[in-house]
């Protein structure tokens, strides 16, 4: 097998046939391929509908479609697909990890393919992110740090200018290029690669599991690349609803502050993570200054700062 994708459902069945139609025509490219989608527990009927639809539109013969039985969250989710994954093929020499509110573009899978065939050194490559009309979405960035956690909190362009080498998010690149970290919706993976590292960390519900991935490959020895010539239509927030673009300030789950936190606290340490968590107020507040003297719209989600200390609170009481 070359190249096995792994697309984990939660609650959006109809966005996740439209993914599956947008990698049937690809697969060819690559082939041997297949996907497993795994429903994580949706309870809306979506397991039934995807299987039904796989059947209906004769995609069997690539496609798997398997109920976890319990919502683990994103990573336990995608350790699932790949482990049926190796039970159904042979085990593929790729790992292609795909959000449900995707569509792939044309190449966009064999582009990835080719580029990690020819750069054996490479562990991990990402797609370009895109909107529907191709505007570009940043997707590659640089690992969390404290000065990258002021910065984009604060949004100011002096203090942006001078922490430029921190900024978490870059501009967008139109050539490869090595990156610390890329998105999770669209992923490719060595196989030896997601072998080593166990998969991804189960102890992440949601969100900064891929960071932490990429972060445990990098130290093992591995790079990360930025592909624009794979291009990748991401629905931002469909899949999640933390970023959904007419739901710009809804409120942050607690598992994205318990998953900030872990990240953190385990690339970080315990006293460069508290640091981070002041330099993040530090920003707000700056953030909020800024907007005193110059009103503009807050972009920022409600209840933030009282959700993060609500966080660290509840941190502090677990057992560790």
């Amino acid at each position: 097998m070359k190249v096995v994708i792994l697309v984990v459902n939660y609650r959006t069945a109809h966005l996740t046939i439209d993914a599956l139609a947008s990698l049937e025509p690809e697969l060819a490219s690559v082939a041997p391929a297949g996907v497993v989608v795994v429903d994580n527990d949706s309870g809306d009927g979506s397991f039934e509908t995807i299987a039904n639809a796989v059947a209906a539109r004769h995609w069997g013969d690539w496609a798997t479609v398997v109920q976890s039985g319990h919502n683990g969250g994103f990573a336990q989710g995608n350790n699932l697909a790949f482990a049926r994954a190796r039970a159904r093929w042979d085990a593929p020499e790729y790992v292609h990890l795909l959000n449900p509110d995707t569509v792939v573009r044309p190449g966009a899978l064999r582009t990835l393919v080719e580029f990690m065939d020819a750069n054996p050194s490479a562990g991990i490559a990402g797609s370009r992110l895109e909107e529907p009309d191709g505007t570009p979405q940043r997707s590659a960035f640089r690992f969390p740090s404290v000065l990258g956690e002021l910065e984009g909190m604060a949004r100011i362009g002096p203090l942006s200018r001078l922490l430029a080498r921190w900024i978490v998010a870059p501009p967008v690149s139109s050539e490869p290029c090595q990156t610390d970290w890329v998105a999770g919706a669209s992923m490719i993976v060595r196989r030896r690669v997601f072998d080593d590292m166990g998969g991804l960390d189960e102890r992440y519900f949601m969100y900064y599991e891929e960071v932490d991935f990429i972060a445990r490959a990098r130290d093992a020895g591995w790079t990360c690349w930025y592909v624009p010539a794979s291009r990748v239509v991401h629905l931002v927030g469909q899949s999640s609803g933390v970023s959904a673009r007419h739901k710009d300030r809804r409120r942050r789950p607690a598992y994205w502050f318990n998953s900030r936190r872990r990240y953190l606290v385990s690339h970080l340490g315990r006293p460069r993570a508290a640091l981070a968590d002041l330099a993040f107020v530090a920003g707000l507040v700056g953030w909020w200054a800024r907007r005193a003297v110059r009103p503009e719209p807050d972009d920022t989600p409600e209840q933030l700062l009282p959700d993060l200390v609500a966080a660290q609170r509840a941190a502090g009481r677990r057992p560790r």
